[in-house]
């Protein structure tokens, strides 16, 4: 063999290793929990409880991650990617990310504030000409009749840029999710929940349905974050796809975080199980398929390594790896509580005691109230399918935890925020 093909196959098994070094490569470097502050034996409880709810065959498998000042210094992988097929999950597996897209949407609607392409106050009918002349729907019970009386009047004020950020627009959801009244009934006759929509088309067929509560006056959870992505293709002059790519994803080496699987995904891609209270497995989103339907409020699949560096970027001040994604005061902006006193919280307002909203995150207003333990300014949030994150700014900690099981997700993210807690120790 002559030198040339020597040095040729030599070159090519370094670029191999270099690359399957990537695609194994930790989110950060590592480090040890006690260089961190934290306690190994305790961090290990959360091992053992992880261990404890698939041996119950509560959850098919989870992965968590815990990084403290820049290091990842905890993670565990427990149970099956498929437990249908015996597959073990493992720590590069992916999960549909549903809520947890709208936090990095809401980012990629601030870099473009960042550069005077979007602003906070503007109404969103400077982009999306739809929503111009909203109405707003009233629901009034007759005593006399014994029904409701369902009207609409035009709405006070245009529905704004920030009001899509902190879900104060009126939008709603609706089915499957409830249908508790008119509007979302209309939601459900109208095919809004279909995932067959094209994100400019949805946003048209949104905006000829009434609001549910005047813009700026109620916190409602609901499709403000898929109306907001479309305001971001606009302003950006690019799909949501490509303008997540280009200013969240690529900078920040987020590999496997999409609208749509990587290739060989199918095999990767962590499934829900049979619930073992009732039998049902539980109906989420077919990733097997090809999605057209860029939605920001719950359209992302990704993995816990990704996202870890979503949030370890947040927890830096906008930052990572020597690439700046948000500058840090407006970071601090995001992270604010942006629902003045004059809002209405609604029954189901999901951030729950203690917490304020921000621009795509909930935000921890004091110490007490919570039933959950953490720090004031802290901000989450979560997915439906089971995943979920929050960022401590004062610990400098971030944790991402995934899993596939949406029924009782609020019970174990509360666990999981004791336990890890529970492991600080300076």
């Amino acid at each position: 063999m002559n030198p040339m093909s020597l040095r040729f196959q030599g070159l090519l098994a370094a670029l191999l290793a270099t690359a399957v070094t990537l695609v194994h490569a930790d989110p950060l470097p590592r480090a040890t929990p006690e260089s961190v502050g934290l306690s190994g034996p305790r961090l290990e409880r959360i091992g053992a409880m992880l261990h404890q709810w698939v041996d119950k065959k509560e959850i098919p498998g989870a992965v968590i991650m815990i990084a403290r000042h820049g290091k990842l210094a905890y993670v565990e992988t427990v149970g099956l990617r498929d437990a249908g097929k015996g597959a073990p999950l493992a720590e590069d597996s992916l999960f549909r990310l549903y809520s947890m897209t709208k936090p990095i949407v809401s980012i990629a609607a601030m870099s473009l504030v960042e550069e005077g392409r979007l602003a906070v106050n503007e109404p969103i009918s400077k982009y999306l000409p739809e929503f111009k002349d909203m109405k707003v729907a009233t629901e009034v019970f007759d005593p006399v009749t014994g029904t409701q009386i369902y009207t609409t009047a035009p709405a006070k004020r245009p529905i704004t840029v920030q009001d899509l950020l902190r879900h104060t627009s009126g939008l709603t959801y609706g089915a499957p999710l409830n249908e508790r009244t008119q509007v979302q009934r209309m939601y459900r006759d109208a095919g809004i929940w279909s995932q067959k929509w094209v994100l400019a088309d949805f946003t048209k067929a949104l905006a000829q349905l009434p609001l549910m509560y005047e813009p700026g006056t109620t916190w409602e959870y609901g499709h403000s974050t898929d109306v907001l992505g479309r305001v971001v293709e606009v302003a950006a002059g690019k799909t949501l796809d490509a303008v997540l790519a280009e200013r969240i994803f690529q900078p920040l080496g987020m590999r496997d975080t999409a609208f749509n699987l990587p290739e060989g995904g199918v095999d990767r891609l962590a499934q829900p199980q049979p619930d073992p209270y009732t039998g049902k497995t539980p109906d989420l989103l077919d990733f097997t398929q090809h999605q057209t339907f860029f939605a920001g409020g719950h359209g992302l699949v990704g993995t816990a390594a990704d996202y870890l560096r979503f949030v370890e970027m947040l927890v830096e001040g906008g930052t990572l790896d020597g690439t700046r994604v948000l500058g840090p005061r407006i970071v601090d902006y995001v992270a604010s509580n942006h629902l003045h006193g004059g809002i209405a919280l609604t029954p189901s307002y999901l951030p729950g005691p203690g917490y304020g909203f921000g621009l795509g995150f909930g935000v921890r207003l004091e110490r007490g109230q919570s039933p959950q333990p953490g720090s004031v300014g802290d901000y989450y949030w979560g997915g439906y399918g089971g995943t979920a994150f929050w960022i401590d700014p004062k610990e400098k900690m971030v944790v991402v935890f995934m899993t596939t099981e949406p029924t009782r997700r609020n019970h174990y993210r509360a666990i999981l925020r004791d336990l890890v807690y529970a492991a600080i120790l300076d």
